[in-house]
């Protein structure tokens, strides 16, 4: 079987071409973008880490190795999502796209991680 093509992109500077499924995995509206101006197949803002984990961390980013096991975690709790994701992406490429400024400690990819190992969580460093 081979690993569906799942990428990231950021939502304030998204390809030139659209190629495949586009969907936005922040639990908050992009600030600055308007919702016509992108065009996303679709919104899982369920995916997204808990408010309490986002805030958590959004307050100092030295918690990125904590975070990312305890979102992890959230998102092996919410498995309809994951399989939703991964069925899209097995007839289609999947870009996700998130509005955070560090592209080396996000959300999305840790969600990545997640659904090219899936069903088994990764060791995330």
């Amino acid at each position: 079987m081979t690993a569906p093509e799942i990428t990231l992109s950021r939502v304030y500077s998204p390809p030139e071409h659209k190629e495949g499924l586009w969907i936005l995995v922040d639990r908050l509206w992009p600030r600055g973008i308007k919702k016509d101006s992108i065009p996303l197949d679709m919104w899982l803002k369920d995916i997204a880490p808990s408010p309490a984990l986002r805030k958590w961390f959004h307050q100092d980013s030295d918690h990125w190795h904590e975070f990312t096991k305890q979102y992890a975690q959230e998102l092996k709790e919410k498995p309809e999502l994951i399989e939703h994701i991964l069925a899209l992406a097995s007839t289609s490429p999947v870009t996700l796209f998130y509005a955070a400024k560090d592209l080396q400690h996000n959300h999305a990819l840790v969600l990545q991680k997640v659904l090219k190992s899936w069903p088994k969580i990764p060791e995330i460093k």
